[in-house]
């Protein structure tokens, strides 16, 4: 796996939902519980492409982990908060956040945010590459089920609905050609 991904989250739960939902879209994931334990992984030895970052942690506001961390890592940030307000809005766009998720949010809409700046990190690299003359190689993402555990402890698979109507789709077109084999016309 290639492209590096921080999630910054303190709810345990959540963050792993986070991290279960993009490890399956093929992202290398690292979790941080706190603004430290953020700043810790990025002067050691995980250098992330983008860092998912939640506005409220429990040690440090977001942008002060932004502040902290510039210094030693320059990439793409989304934020997520469950503070819409304008002013974490303006903050956002002067600390050059692409993204702001608010709270709750589909797993999927973090996926494509995530997504969509890796491409844009990789297109900016490319331009570097090519003029060197070498090719990166393009790799695609597979949707998969993977389980997330709810906050009563349940465990749930995630896009059980693609795979339902897939199975309904498949014993529909298995019964429509069993009715043709023993049609007598």
């Amino acid at each position: 796996m290639n492209n590096k991904v921080l999630i910054v989250e303190d709810e345990l739960i959540f963050g792993q939902n986070l991290k279960l939902y993009l490890e399956a879209q093929q992202f290398d994931i690292q979790i941080a519980r706190d603004g430290a334990s953020a700043i810790n992984l990025i002067k050691g030895s995980f250098m992330p492409d983008i860092i998912v970052l939640d506005f409220r942690l429990p040690d440090m506001p977001g942008f002060q982990v932004l502040d902290e961390i510039r210094q030693y890592w320059h990439g793409h940030c989304v934020l997520m908060t469950g503070n819409p307000s304008s002013e974490v809005s303006a903050q956002a766009i002067q600390y050059g956040v692409k993204y702001i998720l608010f709270k709750p949010f589909p797993l999927a809409e973090l996926a494509c945010s995530v997504r969509t700046l890796i491409n844009t990190s990789q297109y900016q690299k490319q331009d570097s590459v090519s003029q060197s003359g070498l090719t990166p190689k393009r790799r695609r993402h597979q949707s998969s089920h993977f389980p997330l555990q709810m906050y009563d402890g349940t465990w749930i698979y995630a896009d059980r609905r693609q795979s339902d109507q897939a199975d309904n789709l498949d014993a529909n077109s298995a019964e429509k050609e069993s009715v043709n084999n023993n049609d007598p016309t």
